[in-house]
């Protein structure tokens, strides 16, 4: 089996990026739920839904697979949206395969530069800039004509928006296109890559540390957000973990 362990609902595969590339390219829904997002399940009903309702989850929260470790005696392997980025670029891509939704038209710009210097075939055009969605309401009709109206179908669409935005605005395009491309939603971690965000090292990725990283850098944003993912402490104390056998 794929699916390694189900935590609030959610299916998450052990660490394994050839068998989330599959998944994806068979055209699921790929989440990457962060320590602060998967402290609000069960507050927040519409993401609450959403992530319950993916296809399957990376364990990119090192919050949370620390937790696991210590209070359910589980070992899980980290997958973070960083490190499947960069396995995920070096795949072999046929012009505008790829469909980005950015936050705004400077990091479209951004992103599409990078993309074409690592070898990625797209254009400006396989990017849409997403409006302020009003809080609870993430539905998108323009973006949903865009995509069901291309003559060129991306095989992947890719959500570049914030925590508890990029996940029901995935679930919504699941529900509602008129085909059927892998839908991942890795928030900022392609800002990694471009230098948008404090650039980070595989060893510091691999040390679960990127959370430093954003702090030093804009510690007004981030410090409250990780000050709240501290709730997933007692979320996950009294979650049951189902383990799915291999």
């Amino acid at each position: 089996m794929d699916i390694s362990f189900c935590l609030f609902g959610i299916n998450f595969i052990n660490g394994n990026y050839s068998t989330a590339y599959r998944r994806l390219a068979n055209g699921e829904l790929m989440i990457v739920p962060s320590g602060p997002g998967l402290a609000t399940i069960g507050k927040d009903i519409i993401y609450t839904k959403a992530v319950q309702n993916s296809d399957f989850a990376i364990p990119d929260s090192s919050y949370m697979i620390l937790l696991l470790r210590l209070l359910k005696g589980i070992k899980i392997k980290k997958l973070s949206g960083y490190k499947f980025l960069i396995n995920f670029f070096s795949e072999d891509f046929k012009k505008n395969d790829l469909f980005l939704i950015d936050p705004n038209e400077k990091e479209s710009q951004v992103n599409n530069l990078y993309l074409n210097k690592v070898g990625i075939p797209i254009d400006i055009s396989h990017h849409y800039v997403a409006p302020v969605y009003e809080q609870g309401k993430y539905i998108d009709q323009k973006l949903l004509s865009i995509l069901n109206n291309m003559k060129h179908k991306p095989k992947f669409i890719m959500i570049n928006l914030g925590s508890n935005v990029q996940e029901p605005l995935g679930y919504y395009l699941k529900k509602n296109l008129n085909f059927k491309p892998g839908i991942l939603g890795t928030g900022a971690a392609i800002a990694f890559l471009t230098g948008g965000q404090a650039p980070i090292s595989p060893t510091i990725d691999r040390l679960g540390l990127g959370w430093i990283w954003r702090c030093i850098k804009n510690p007004i944003k981030y410090l409250p957000r990780y000050i709240m993912a501290l709730n997933l402490f007692k979320l996950i104390l009294k979650e049951k973990v189902i383990i799915n056998s291999q």
